[in-house]
């Protein structure tokens, strides 16, 4: 219910597993669009899936100011796409204890469109047969509301995708300890 019904708008949630992306489409409503390492899209089976889950590619070894255009222009002709802030998979890992990129950040903020925030939690944040998958989607945040208006820039994205990940972190009931291990 907290996905928007239509309009363009950013799922953003943790990152544990590349079966993230299939968890996430196989819940919504509506079909998500992804970013995917470049890499995914030459290997013979998972390239066509990866496509066929509405993935573009990105070269994360780069700059890809290309990818990043094309997904803020599509969440802003009123798609949804999905976004790890994480920007890499953290098996095992307590999300709050783990870096964030300002990639999410920027697109929610260029794309003008609302922020719907996901926890995927799991048994010590692994995925494995016959093993619940929980997904717990957040209410939408306006992308006005993501940072202070007198940032501006790099500030503003990295204050975005902050803001972001702190609610995904708070559906999840994860909070930043020292040593990783609080859940």
């Amino acid at each position: 219910e907290n996905l928007t019904k239509e309009g363009g708008c950013l799922i953003c949630s943790n990152h544990i597993s590349a079966f993230d992306a299939i968890a996430i489409g196989a819940v919504t409503t509506r079909q998500p669009r992804f970013l995917a390492k470049k890499e995914l899209f030459s290997v013979p089976v998972i390239g066509w899936a990866v496509r066929r889950l509405g993935a573009f590619s990105v070269d994360r070894g780069a700059s890809d100011v290309a990818a990043i255009k094309k997904i803020i222009s599509v969440a802003s002709a009123g798609e949804v796409v999905s976004i790890f802030p994480q920007g890499h998979r953290y098996a095992g890992k307590n999300p709050a204890d783990t870096p964030i990129k300002s990639g999410a950040g920027m697109v929610a903020l260029r794309a003008g469109c609302p922020v719907v925030p996901v926890s995927i939690k799991t048994k010590h944040q692994r995925y494995a047969l016959f093993r619940r998958v929980e997904l717990t989607f957040g209410k939408p945040i306006p992308a006005d509301a993501l940072c202070s208006p007198e940032l501006t820039g790099k500030a503003a994205y990295e204050a975005a995708s902050a803001t972001i990940f702190a609610a995904i972190c708070a559906l999840g009931g994860w909070e930043k300890t020292e040593k990783g291990t609080k859940r």
